[in-house]
């Protein structure tokens, strides 16, 4: 089996849904199977520190899980147009893994969810790919073959999946993004296959 990395931050649950939905379309395709990862909170005290595994939900990421994908999808949510501190902090802690090219060639793609509709969705997403770019992975967005992309009347846009959860943060996600958020992760999967000289 293949191993696609989904490595998200997530608040209040609705980046993590969209990545469970990202990893069922992963899972969807024969041969490549999701790993579901994230990565711990950060804090304003230095002598803060969080348990080594978190309370509920997938492990924390951990640098050998980039070096054993075969892609990767990147979630956070919006935090004034831009990924979370958190994310932020994990992706600067990959110096090594950039100078010995680990992550060149692979496949990725990104995800948010944001409060607002207008809350910086498409900014944040562009944001995320900068540093994925500079690993040289092959960047992968939502072609507009999915139906979705033109009825959604919330979240979903052709730089990835997306999520509007509402001021509240209980918007449930709609039947436009889940399918936008599967189909991302099944576009992920055949590519990854397909690199690496597999059927997808």
């Amino acid at each position: 089996m293949t191993d696609i990395l989904v490595l998200y931050y997530s608040r209040h649950g609705s980046t993590r849904k969209l990545a469970e939905l990202i990893a069922n379309g992963i899972d969807s395709v024969p041969g490549a199977q999701a790993r579901l990862r994230t990565v711990p909170p950060v804090s304003t005290v230095c002598e803060a520190t969080a348990s080594d595994i978190p309370a509920d939900g997938p492990p924390y990421a951990e640098l050998r899980d980039l070096e054993e994908c075969a892609g990767l999808a990147l979630g956070s949510p919006t935090r004034f147009g831009n990924m979370a501190a958190p994310m932020k902090y994990f992706l600067d802690g990959t110096v090594a893994q950039w100078l010995s090219g680990t992550l060149t060639g692979k496949p990725a793609c990104v995800f948010t969810a944001t409060g607002s509709l207008h809350g910086g969705q498409e900014t944040t997403l562009l944001s995320m790919m900068l540093p994925l770019l500079h690993h040289g992975m092959l960047i992968l967005g939502l072609p507009y073959s999915e139906k979705g992309l033109m009825t959604t009347a919330s979240g979903g846009t052709p730089y990835g999946p997306s999520h509007h959860a509402h001021g509240d943060n209980r918007g449930p996600v709609t039947e436009d993004e889940s399918g936008l958020a599967i189909a991302m992760g099944r576009r992920l999967a055949q590519t990854a296959l397909r690199l690496a000289g597999g059927a997808a």
